[in-house]
C-alpha cells in the first residue's frame, strides 16, 4: 500500500463520530479519551494564577498582552474553553489488548488536524507494538477556536496585519491566529507548553493507577516530538516530572534544537513580524534575568522549580549551554533525532549543535537523510500520485528509524 492510500483510509476512519473503533484492515484502533484539563489557571484571564506550590507570588502584568481590538484573537486564554475540555487519542494494534508500550507524540507549531500523523503513528504502532497517545498541545488541534480556521475571518485579520505592519512577510489566513497571538504576548509559548506538560502528567498518572484499560499500568513511556514537539519532549525528558521519564527514549522528527535555532517563518506557521517578536522578547527575557516578567522569572527559577525552568535552558543556543549539555550528555543513549537536509525551518546543522555539543563531543544519535523527491519541513511526505514509490519508501525509511530505536 503506498503512502497517500494509507493515508485516505486513517483519515476516512479518524472522521467517523463514533469515539472507538476498529479498522480491521488495518489491524489497528483507534480510541477517543475525553480529557478536562486541571492547569488552565496558569492562563491569561484566570483569577487564580498565582502558584498553587509558593504563596504570594507576583502579580500579572496586563500591559504586557497586547491588545489588537479584534474579538478574534483577543480573547483571553482562560476563557477558550475548547482548550480546557478536548479529547486526545490512542492508536495501537487491534491484536494487542493492552499495550506494555506507550509513546506520547507531540506534532507541529499551527497544527489543526491530526491528519498528516496518522500514518506516521500507524506505522509506530505497527512495527513497535506500542500505544500511541496523541495528544494536543494548548491550543491547537481541537484546542484550538474554530475560528482561527475560519478563512474569511482569518482574512480580516491578514488585512489588519498588513496595514499595520507593511513589512511584514509570509501572512496568511492560515498563520494569522497563531502570528497575533504569540506577537500579543510571546510568553505563551511557556504558558500554553507548561499547560501542556501539566495535562500529559495527568495523563500519565491515569495510566499509572491503571484507568486506561488499553495501557498497561507497568507500561514504559517513551516521546515522540516533530518541530516544536521535539523542544516540548526535550524539556519533558530533561525535567523527568515525577521520575516518569528515566527509562524513556525519545525520537526528535525535524527537531531537536534551541528554540532560537527554529527558522518558523512560513504562510503555514507564523509571519516574519511575530517571529522577530518573539525572538526578541525571550532574548531580552533571558539576559535581564526575567526581570520585566516577574511571573515567569518565579517558574524559571531552578531552586523552587527544577523542573519547569528547563524552558530557559532550551531558549537560546549560547545561554546555559554548559548545563544543558551537561543534562543531554547524561540521556545522550535515550535521545535519536532524524532530520531533513534541505528542512529550512529545523536545519540539521542546529540539531547537531544543541544534540552533540558545540564541541561535537555528546554522541546523541542524528540521522540526516535527503529524500529523492520535493519535501517541505511541513510537508515531508506529500499526498501525490507522482513520485508515491519514493515517498513510501522514505516513509518506511522514517519509521523504521524511529521504531528500531523504540525497540532497542
Amino acid at each position: 500500500m503506498e503512502y497517500y492510500e494509507l493515508y485516505e483510509i486513517l483519515k476516512r476512519h479518524f472522521d467517523s463520530p463514533e469515539e472507538n473503533l476498529e479498522i480491521k484492515e488495518l489491524n489497528t484502533t483507534l480510541e477517543s479519551v475525553s480529557f478536562v484539563s486541571k492547569a488552565s489557571d496558569l492562563l491569561h484571564g484566570s483569577s487564580a494564577q498565582e502558584c498553587i506550590k509558593h504563596h504570594p507570588q507576583a502579580e500579572v502584568n496586563e500591559k504586557a498582552y497586547l491588545v489588537y481590538d479584534q474579538p478574534s484573537i483577543d480573547t483571553k486564554d482562560f476563557d477558550i474553553e475548547c482548550n480546557k475540555r478536548f479529547a486526545y487519542h490512542i492508536l495501537k494494534r487491534a491484536d494487542v489488548e493492552t499495550a506494555k508500550g506507550c509513546i506520547i507524540f507531540f506534532h507541529g507549531l499551527n497544527e489543526k488536524k491530526w491528519d498528516k500523523y496518522l500514518p506516521w503513528a500507524y506505522e509506530l504502532a505497527q512495527r513497535t507494538h506500542k500505544a500511541i497517545i496523541l495528544f494536543p498541545i494548548a491550543f491547537h488541534m481541537d484546542r484550538a477556536e474554530p475560528v482561527w480556521s475560519d478563512r474569511h475571518q482569518m482574512s480580516e485579520i491578514v488585512k489588519f496585519r498588513k496595514k499595520r505592519y507593511p513589512e511584514n512577510t509570509n501572512y496568511s489566513f492560515i498563520n494569522a491566529a497563531i502570528s497575533s497571538r504569540l506577537e500579543a504576548h510571546p510568553q505563551r509559548v511557556f504558558w500554553s507548553g507548561l499547560q501542556t506538560y501539566c495535562d500529559m502528567i495527568e495523563v500519565v498518572k491515569e495510566i499509572k493507577n491503571g484507568r486506561i484499560k488499553s495501557i498497561s499500568p507497568d507500561v514504559r513511556l517513551d516521546l515522540f516530538g516533530y518541530s516544536i514537539g521535539s523542544f516540548l519532549s526535550m524539556i519533558i525528558k530533561m525535567a523527568d516530572p515525577g521520575s516518569y521519564f528515566t527509562q524513556s527514549r525519545l525520537f526528535c522528527f525535524c527537531g531537536g534544537m534551541t528554540i532560537d535555532r527554529m527558522f518558523p517563518i512560513s504562510k503555514y506557521i507564523m509571519d516574519a513580524q511575530a517571529t522577530v517578536k518573539m525572538q526578541a522578547v525571550f532574548t531580552e527575557l533571558l539576559s535581564s534575568d526575567f526581570r520585566y516578567d516577574l511571573r515567569l522569572k518565579h517558574y524559571q527559577n531552578e531552586e523552587i522549580h527544577p523542573q519547569e525552568s528547563w524552558f530557559k535552558r532550551m531558549l537560546r543556543y549560547n545561554y546555559f549551554q554548559k548545563e544543558r549539555e551537561s543534562r543531554i550528555r547524561e540521556i545522550h543513549s535515550q535521545i535519536k533525532a532524524y532530520v531533513l537536509e534541505k528542512d529550512s525551518v529545523a536545519p540539521p546543522i542546529e540539531v547537531l549543535n544543541t544534540l552533540q555539543g558545540g564541541y561535537r563531543n555528546i554522541d546523541v544519535q542524528v540521522e540526516i537523510t535527503d529524500f529523492p523527491y520535493e519535501y517541505s519541513h511541513m510537508i515531508p511526505f506529500p499526498l501525490t500520485h507522482k513520485n508515491k514509490k519514493e515517498i513510501t519508501e522514505a516513509f518506511k525509511n522514517f519509521a523504521k528509524s524511529a521504531s528500531d530505536f523504540y525497540n532497542q
